[in-house]
């Protein structure tokens, strides 16, 4: 184990340094910088490998928490990253991306800060690419078995790893022009330069996995052309249909989904030509969503020098501290300061969206009221406290309703249950044998995390459609709804 009186001696928690805010919206570089070794070191060491380890119980993965902790205290990075990449094939997403309900979970975290998980796991990843230790791992075989993994985020990109790796030859179809999915063009380069996906994409494309890209299923291809032509295929499009807000002045020049605004952001940084640009420079900026995607808008919108950054969420702010009714281990609803969060803007709760106001089709304001929640739980605006915001742009940062149909149903034989997610059994198969769900297109919109713990057990599930067995990890069934941003 790590230092056994390390959470006596270390009991301050700390994290990697951030950029100077003033320094880093001026680029779309990443804004944390590398924590010093030594430092690592001794957030390590305030692991106390549990006879219980609940760090494990609040990850979906299962990572090997304790063990990679203690050897990080050890200086044993390469051996730390063999232990961590056993079980998540890409941590160094997860240590930038996800919200870490693994510390959540952390007993130390009953009556001291929890240990500083995610970041160890993001420095062992670091290093292990530095060092040259995040090599190709190819298949001892290969069989004459051939899938189709449709979408390239965690999810698609982790199923198609996997079962490459079990010696199928694997083709990842991608309707954009870059693969990624929401890794590529949802999440900022503040938060996770492209560089961090390219050399993971380059390891992979070296293992034997094919990438091919424009190609969008249900309309350059039929559902049914992909069955025939492959063994399996495995659906992994995410949950990418957006939540409207249908009020009046919905059709205003200037209202945007965010995902909209996001991906344009990523293809201008990319150096791509954007035609007509969501650009909020100068502009006055409204957000509605106090979520993940509404924070990325708020530091895209600060490093295109907006003149002022709004967000508005329907409910209460939440505690600042673990309210009873999420006692630990649970992971708790709280009230974060993002990165985004401190480069600036306002942030107001209890404010019910009534209308969007114009003038000649272009949108000048934002008509709020007080939010009034009533006995029956319903959130409706309150009366007598109208007021106008003004917004040159507003963004719906409301969240995803479920996977775009592209022919799913008609062509390839799925079912969707009543929240728009693909139906499928507990191993992952949909209503049409050989054909699989995983992530957010089977479970809803959920965690980075979940996405990859998915592609790992559907790949597992894959292999032993196809081989009768498998000896690849099922890290979680797809019933395990127990972490979920729904």
């Amino acid at each position: 184990m790590a230092d056994p009186r390390g959470f006596l001696n270390v009991r301050e928690r700390q994290t990697q340094p951030r950029r100077p805010v003033p320094v880093r919206i001026m680029d779309w570089k990443e804004v944390y910088e590398r924590q010093e070794q030594g430092t690592l070191a001794k957030q390590a060491s305030r692991c106390m490998d549990c006879g219980i380890p609940f760090c494990h119980q609040g990850c979906p993965l299962g990572n090997l928490i304790p063990e990679w902790n203690d050897l990080v205290w050890k200086d044993r990075m390469g051996e730390a990253s063999e232990r961590l990449h056993a079980t998540n094939n890409f941590p160094e997403f997860t240590g930038r991306l996800c919200p870490a309900p693994c510390e959540s979970s952390c007993v130390l975290g009953i009556n001291q800060p929890a240990v500083t998980i995610k970041q160890v796991e993001v420095s062992i990843a670091d290093q292990a690419f530095e060092d040259g230790n995040v090599a190709p791992v190819l298949p001892h075989r290969h069989t004459d078995q051939t899938i189709a993994v449709v979408g390239s985020g965690p999810a698609g990109l982790a199923a198609a790893q996997q079962l490459t790796r079990a010696g199928h030859t694997v083709a990842v179809y991608e309707r954009d022009d870059r693969i990624g999915g929401l890794l590529r063009y949802g999440i900022p380069d503040f938060k996770m330069e492209k560089s961090v996906l390219e050399r993971r994409l380059d390891q992979m494309k070296a293992e034997g996995t094919r990438f091919r890209t424009n190609v969008e299923l249900g309309k350059d291809i039929s559902w049914d052309q992909l069955r025939r032509r492959y063994d399996a295929v495995v659906i992994a499009t995410g949950a990418t249909v957006p939540r409207d807000l249908p009020i009046p002045g919905r059709e205003l020049e200037g209202v945007h989904f965010a995902m909209e605004y996001l991906v344009q952001g990523n293809r201008a940084v990319a150096g791509d030509e954007v035609p007509d640009q969501i650009d909020a420079r100068g502009k006055h900026v409204v957000i509605l969503g106090g979520g993940d995607t509404g924070a990325d808008c708020i530091g895209t919108a600060h490093r295109q020098q907006a003149a002022s950054v709004t967000t508005l969420a329907i409910g209460k702010q939440p505690p600042s501290e673990r309210p009873q009714n999420q006692p630990w281990p649970m992971f708790p609803n709280l009230f974060e300061v993002a990165s985004a969060h401190e480069e600036g803007g306002e942030r107001t709760y209890l404010a019910s969206t009534v209308e969007f106001v114009g003038e000649n089709g272009k949108l000048t304001g934002i008509r709020v009221a007080e939010t009034e929640y009533l006995p029956d739980g319903r959130r409706v605006p309150k009366a007598g406290t109208d007021r106008v915001i003004p917004a040159d742009l507003v963004f719906l940062a409301l969240g995803f309703t479920g996977p775009e149909p592209a022919g799913m149903a008609d062509q390839a034989g799925v079912g969707f249950d009543d929240r728009g997610n693909v139906v499928r059994d507990g191993y992952y198969m949909t209503a049409t044998p050989g054909v699989f769900v995983a992530g957010d297109a089977g479970r809803g919109q959920s965690l980075i995390v979940w996405a990859i713990a998915e592609g790992r057990a559907a790949a597992a599930a894959v292999d032993r459609y196809l081989m009768g067995e498998t000896r690849l990890p099922a890290p979680v069934a797809p019933t395990d709804r127990s972490i979920s941003m729904l």
